[in-house]
């Protein structure tokens, strides 16, 4: 049985993580914990969770506790995945993997030199909407892959406008970066997933707006080491009416175009004209990618397909595109 600890448990437990590791067989949540004392009572108390914490050390030193989930924003990441590691417990640890490609790296020889698993929440590895896009890449039905492009255009958020309202995935300092990281990461963690690894970026980052001190627009270039290229354009500050949430992959025969947040339908284009497909998510949207590390680490799976690996990939992408790394 694994018995889960939360280090964090905000918004993103509440529906999109959280139940999922209590409907997998084999797996339960014993312990959260939270910095501030009411909140964490309150989400023990209506999720049926007996221990509750308000530091993090002490519910991973919990005994009962053996694999520990690290909810938190970014830039605590590397710290709790680390004390964890360092005593035994898997972690699962919320994307992107850190606030950093430098402490993406902490983690990795971390977890390579313990032996320990430590696996990053890009599930939409394991979504049948994303998992059909990749069947029809590899079937070839749009031929040889050309080219990709992301665009994503949204108007701020209505708490970016004011200095007193800004969400901590607008500061640095707790996010790493801004809603690119936050964002973007999932975008080219799946293209890593079905095109294979970045080699090659280039990218430039830009504060237009002035909402905020990070970046809010980022143009970046790339080349995956199955010769596709690829190109996106991030904007987090367009005007009111302006939303594209659209990835289009060309390929010598025709072309896939979906979406990466609002899972519109999947749209094919080849010689047999357009062919419209869609997917259902399940309940709660991590459901599968947990499922598939509850089961590895009970001994009935496969390795599941998210991992320290690859999710540092990303992060060093992210980082490159922003000029964080020469």
């Amino acid at each position: 049985m694994i018995n889960w600890g939360f280090i964090g448990c905000g918004n993103v437990t509440e529906k999109k993580s959280g139940p999922a590791f209590r409907k997998v067989d084999g797996s339960d949540v014993v312990a959260v914990m939270r910095r501030d004392e009411e909140l964490v009572k309150d989400y023990a108390q209506r999720h049926n969770i007996r221990k509750w914490y308000f530091n993090a050390y002490e519910l991973i030193n919990d005994t009962e506790v053996n694999a520990v989930y690290v909810s938190t924003p970014p830039g605590s990441h590397a710290e709790y995945a680390i004390a964890a590691m360092k005593v035994g417990k898997p972690v699962y640890v919320e994307k992107p993997m850190a606030a950093s490609y430098e402490e993406c790296v902490a983690m990795s020889e971390v977890a390579e030199k313990t032996g320990v698993p430590c696996f990053i929440a890009y599930y939409r590895r394991t979504l049948p909407y994303f998992l059909r896009v990749k069947q029809l890449v590899d079937s070839g039905e749009i031929g040889e892959i050309l080219e990709v492009k992301i665009q994503f255009v949204i108007p701020p958020y209505e708490t970016d406008l004011s200095r007193e309202t800004l969400p901590w995935r607008v500061k640095k300092e707790i996010a790493g970066a801004g809603y690119f990281y936050d964002l973007a990461s999932h975008q080219l963690d799946y293209l890593d997933f079905i095109f294979g690894e970045i080699t090659e970026v280039s990218g430039t980052a830009k504060n237009v707006a002035g909402l905020y001190d990070v970046e809010d627009t980022v143009e970046g270039e790339w080349m995956h080491e199955r010769g596709v290229k690829g190109r996106g354009h991030w904007e987090f500050a367009a005007s009111v009416n302006e939303r594209t949430d659209e990835i289009e992959i060309i390929g010598s025969k025709g072309t896939i175009r979906f979406s990466t947040f609002h899972f519109t339908p999947i749209v094919l284009n080849n010689a047999s004209g357009d062919k419209i497909l869609t997917e259902e998510n399940p309940e709660n949207i991590q459901f599968y990618l947990i499922q598939s590390i509850v089961n590895y680490l009970n001994g009935n799976g496969d390795y599941p397909v998210s991992d320290f690996r690859s999710a540092t990939r990303t992060n060093w992408v992210m980082d490159k595109m922003l000029g964080n790394i020469i």
